[in-house]
Formats: C-alpha cells, structure tokens, sequence
C-alpha cells in the first residue's frame, strides 16, 4: 500500500465537471494498492497518517496532528502509485490491485480513518478519471509505502 499525504489549504476532486468533495485545512490522501496489501497494511497506515505531526503549532512548528487540529481529508484512489518504470519508458502497473481486490481495501481504509478521526473523510470515486486540485501548504508532502514499515 502506498500513500502520498500533501498537506492542504483546500483540494477538491471533480469528475465529469462536477466537484465531487472539496475540503479546507486538511490531508490530501493519495492511495494505491498492491495485490499482496491486508488489513494490517491498512491498520498501519491509517494509524501512522492521523498522528503524523505535520501541522503548525502556535510556533509554527510542525507538532500538530490531524486529530489535533480536527483537519478534514480528502481521499483518492490512485493505482499509478505502484507504476513500474524499470524497463523501457512506458510504466508497467502489473503491481498495483485488480479491482476486485483493491476496491475493498479502498473501502476498508476510508471506514478506518474514519473511525481513527471521528469524522468522514471526503473521497473520489474509484476507477474514475478525476481532476483533483490542490493547494498544498509548505509544501508539506509525505510518501508512505506500508511494505518499508521499519
């Protein structure tokens, strides 16, 4: 499972020129998966992206989480995150989930960091072609791959 966290002053997605979610201060979550990817891998994850500490303290120091700064999230199926561009110059996705299993682990992740946050995360539609757009704050941008976990 891999992540792309971008911290956010507002990011929306659109799907046929209609916006579908539009957030304020908050995550951005871009989310792929892999065949091999489990429940654990999405435990971890989920886990480890509402206590990141990416979020200005009052000293504008980053030492806030998303739980502590009760920040929305918008979360976006993007299986190109497992793009193998080893050989040749046309990416290979033979990595990343077919849908029948990637569509349930989407689904599982979103209801996990909903209920890590309270809250209902915002999400794109999977397998649509979406414009996503956002205004990422710092730049603030993680990459998190739950297969390198040490």
């Amino acid at each position: 499972m891999k992540v792309v966290i971008q911290r956010v002053s507002e990011a929306s997605v659109t799907i046929d020129n209609i916006k579908r979610a539009t957030i304020k201060n908050g995550l951005l979550i871009l989310v792929g998966f892999e065949h091999l990817d489990q429940a654990e891998d999405i435990e971890w994850t989920a886990a480890k992206i509402v206590n990141l500490r990416i979020f200005n303290d009052s000293q504008g120091i980053m030492n806030l989480s998303v739980l502590d700064v009760d920040a929305e999230i918008l979360i976006v199926s993007q299986f190109t995150l497992h793009a193998s561009y080893k050989k040749g110059n046309r990416p290979s996705y033979i990595l990343a989930a077919k849908p029948e299993i990637a569509i349930p682990l989407y689904n599982s992740f979103i209801q996990k960091i909903n209920s890590l946050t309270d809250k209902t995360a915002k999400t794109g539609e999977f397998g649509a072609d979406m414009k996503v757009a956002l205004i990422n704050d710092g730049p603030v941008t993680i990459l998190m791959d739950s297969k390198n976990k040490i």
